[in-house]
């Protein structure tokens, strides 16, 4: 599952941190973009690495940090896996799992700012087997104890995980079981048969996903509660639907291919496994792999394609999708996205009558298309972590760009994250009391 992020204490320290992840000074720009190939801004981080990467640690990670007008800097320690002699670098291919997530809804805010879908329209309109959802009375309860929604799923409810659609890898209870049983599990792990990440006999292709989920019982009234769906899995076949393409060819044309993302697959190559990670299983502390390079589930097709969790990237390809996103759609001169979608799909888009908090260990106040949106001091950061331990975010008020890339899970099992946010955090801080 994913990390809690961006969980800051109340000191003036630590406000200040958050102040120096949400809006720097854009005359610090030119010292930052400087100051991030030098020991001082990267000793924290670098410290962080080399205490990490190691016989009984990690084998390798790559952190990035990128600042508007100058080059992406890069932090690569390690391999790519503890049998894999192959440096870890910023090419290299990371199983990025939910950081899908926003991938998916900036490309479904292109297609409402093309007017060709409304933020408000009821997935009815695209997808009529939505039309007549049940909810059930108790969530993960019985199954056939239900009663009519009162109100239809939207676009906004699918892109901020209050549509009350039940998740496969959330849902205990009959529900759950359901949902395994009859193959709606948007997402894969592993060929191994380890249970609960063996995800079973999955449906083929978006269409039969979507069909299968509209004939399940919601876990909530939509609109109501933000709960962690496949609402984003959903959204791969509203696209399919609305642009008249497969989801994989419309991400190619409208983002991938204008960004340069050549190294964004739903499928490795064969011929570039090489480069792939291996993914790794916490098992008492001890890490045990689970997906190597040269068998990886992810060399196979996908059953169909998770919009929520199913692309391998590398932290330069996301680099420049995070990139475009703070620049508000701009990228190497070319508006890939227009200016007020990225405004839009970074803004609070939770239904006002959202209940919010902590939710997943984490403080979650506002959320936009697909990612989490900071909120007080850390007001204006844009972003989602994946379940093998990926994190990538966005300051929209400076541009400044920030991830980290490793590979194991469940990724709360080491105090890696944390770790990695604190690390960030005081060498940003250091730079900021320094000038």
């Amino acid at each position: 599952m994913e990390s809690g992020m961006w969980n800051a204490a109340l000191d003036r320290r630590a406000v200040m941190r958050g102040a120096a992840l949400a809006g720097l000074a854009p005359a610090l720009m030119p010292r930052l973009a400087h100051a991030t190939t030098q020991p001082v801004l990267a000793g924290n981080l670098r410290a962080f690495a080399k205490r990490w990467v190691g016989p009984g640690k990690l084998p390798g990670m790559v952190m990035a940090m990128g600042v508007p007008g100058y080059e992406t800097r890069y932090i690569e320690n390690g391999s790519e896996g503890f049998v894999d002699p192959d440096k870890v670098t910023a090419n290299s291919l990371f199983r990025i799992y939910s950081m899908t997530k926003p991938v998916t809804g900036m490309a479904t805010m292109m297609l409402i700012d093309d007017g060709k879908l409304g933020l408000d329209q009821p997935l009815a309109d695209i997808l009529p087997e939505f039309a007549e959802m049940q909810v059930q009375v108790t969530p993960d309860g019985s199954l056939t104890d239900v009663r009519p929604a009162r109100t239809p799923i939207t676009i906004r409810h699918l892109l901020t995980h209050t549509s009350g659609l039940a998740y496969g890898i959330v849902q205990q209870g009959p529900i759950g079981r359901a949902l395994r049983d009859k193959g709606l599990i948007p997402g894969k792990v592993t060929k191994l048969p380890i249970p609960n990440l063996g995800r079973g006999n999955h449906v083929q292709g978006l269409e039969a996903f979507a069909d299968g989920m509209a004939a399940m019982p919601l876990i909530h009234e939509p609109g109501t509660r933000w709960s962690y769906s496949p609402g984003l899995d959903i959204l791969g076949r509203v696209i399919e639907v609305v642009a008249g393409q497969g989801f994989d060819d419309f991400l190619r044309q409208r983002l991938f291919g204008p960004l340069g993302m050549d190294s964004t697959f739903f499928q490795v190559p064969a011929d570039q496994a090489p480069r792939l990670t291996t993914n790794y299983g916490v098992l008492v502390g001890k890490l045990l792999p689970i997906d190597g390079p040269q068998n990886s589930i992810f060399l196979d097709p996908p059953p169909f394609l998770f919009g929520g969790s199913g692309l391998v990237s590398t932290p330069r390809d996301y680099d420049r999708f995070l990139r475009m996103i703070g620049n508000y759609g701009r990228f190497e001169g070319a508006q890939v996205m227009g200016e007020l979608a990225v405004r839009v799909a970074t803004s609070n888009l939770l239904p006002a009558s959202v209940k919010t908090g902590q939710i997943m260990g984490m403080s979650l106040n506002a959320f936009g298309a697909g990612g989490r949106l900071g909120t007080g001091a850390e007001a204006g950061i844009f972003g989602w972590a994946g379940a093998a331990g990926t994190v990538g975010m966005v300051d929209m008020r400076s541009g400044l760009t920030s991830a980290i890339y490793v590979q194991f899970m469940p990724s709360n099992a080491l105090e890696v994250l944390p770790e990695f946010q604190e690390a960030l955090k005081a060498d940003i801080l250091a730079l900021m009391e320094r000038n």
